[in-house]
């Protein structure tokens, strides 16, 4: 792809469905090679839209609004961000050729909704899941948790981000709340959620995979170091990379994470969410965009998962090399309130190897992330205990 000016008729004109933190990292990417970048999302001053050209208020799940948006900016690339998109309109507007969608429009529709995700991995491509099984109703939840599942399981609604509406459930007497907190966490209306049975893994990573154009055409697959992460309710709290991992799991791991990503199709990174216990391997999930446990890469490779999506998207060359170990740790907001301010910011910057990222969100909650630490070390151990001590330093207090 031949690179232009933004605001010119030479533009490559990006357009961000979605502008959180992450889209955010990747629209600083895309300027940073020239291009024009169209934020999109269902509120205003989101972080992403801090940084692009413009920016545009809709429901993506309306169809008809998606559509008018993009005939309006006509813009070359479309990158989903988020799991609440119109995925089905994404699909007719990629195949009437009005725009590229990142990675498929396809792999948009199957990944937005943890149900196409499953049943291709674990029915198509026969890749080693956890038991599970889909419920749209609460009385289809108990009968699936008791005969498929198992207790202790979880109930997560087929689509929703960051730990939304997910429930750990350790009895039949917690199924009636699960259902209920489920169908509240979903982006979506219609009641579908996914049960699944615990695995006793070790650990779980992130294998962050990146599809991209060779300089003959062709499509190559590049690999990440392997990201630990730790979760609270579905919802990342602390990365690491790299997750130490024997040479057979390091294996399965790349393998799975290349045939769910070869099968999605198009370029750019997937984050492959996978469990590990000795050197088993299970699919878990994955999204076809930068990953939120990759945030650590701003640390710790040459170049950060934004970039390489950006490369990637772009035609360009990547290289996944890790530059050195490191960590982060998520700020969280602790309240209710709009236009926080955040104190402690040079405390946490005193920290040897720190950095922060501090999002830019217009209004706060208790568990929504506001900010993250990163540290550099000469360990993951030391990395993550740099990483918490930098985040903790930094509190979020009431602005004005």
């Amino acid at each position: 792809m031949r690179l232009g000016t933004p605001l010119s008729p030479s533009s490559v004109k990006v357009m961000l469905l979605g502008c959180g933190e992450l889209g955010k990292e990747v629209a600083i990417e895309l300027q940073r090679l020239g291009c024009e970048v169209i934020g999109v999302d269902r509120y205003a001053n989101a972080p992403a839209m801090q940084v692009a050209h413009r920016s545009h208020v809709i429901q993506m799940t309306d169809a008809a609004a998606l559509r008018a948006v993009i005939a309006a900016e006509q813009p070359h690339l479309i990158v989903p961000e988020i799991e609440a998109i119109a995925t089905d309109e994404l699909v007719r507007i990629e195949a009437e050729g009005l725009a590229t969608v990142i990675p498929t429009a396809r792999a948009a529709q199957l990944t937005m909704n943890r149900e196409g995700i499953r049943r291709l991995a674990a029915e198509d491509l026969g890749l080693p899941t956890s038991p599970y099984a889909f419920a749209s109703s609460e009385a289809e939840l108990a009968k699936a948790a008791a005969e498929v599942a198992g207790f202790p399981c979880f109930v997560k609604p087929v689509m929703s981000s960051s730990g939304k509406g997910q429930s750990y459930v350790e009895a039949p007497e917690g199924i009636a709340s699960a259902w209920r907190y489920a169908l509240e966490g979903g982006r979506v209306e219609q009641p579908r959620v996914i049960v699944e049975g615990r695995i006793a893994f070790d650990y779980e990573i992130t294998q962050l995979t990146v599809r991209h154009r060779t300089a003959d055409g062709g499509i190559a697959t590049a690999f990440c170091a392997p990201i630990g992460h730790r979760q609270v309710k579905g919802d990342y709290v602390e990365s690491w990379q790299p997750q130490a991992m024997s040479p057979a799991a390091l294996a399965a791991a790349r393998d799975i994470a290349g045939k769910v990503t070869e099968a999605l199709g198009g370029v750019g990174l997937f984050g492959v969410e996978l469990f590990v216990k000795g050197d088993q391997v299970w699919f878990s999930e994955v999204s076809p965009r930068p990953h939120d446990t990759g945030l650590v890469t701003l640390a710790t490779q040459t170049y950060s998962e934004f970039a390489l999506h950006a490369r990637a998207i772009l035609g360009l060359p990547v290289d996944a090399t890790q530059r050195e170990p490191g960590a982060s740790a998520v700020i969280y907001g602790g309240m209710e309130a709009e236009g926080v301010a955040f104190e402690g910011v040079a405390e946490a910057l005193s920290v040897p190897g720190a950095d922060l990222r501090l999002f830019g969100k217009p209004e706060a909650f208790e568990r929504r992330r506001m900010g993250v630490a990163l540290a550099r070390a000469a360990d993951t151990d030391e990395a993550r205990r740099l990483a918490k001590a930098a985040a903790d330093k930094v509190r979020v207090v009431r602005g004005g």
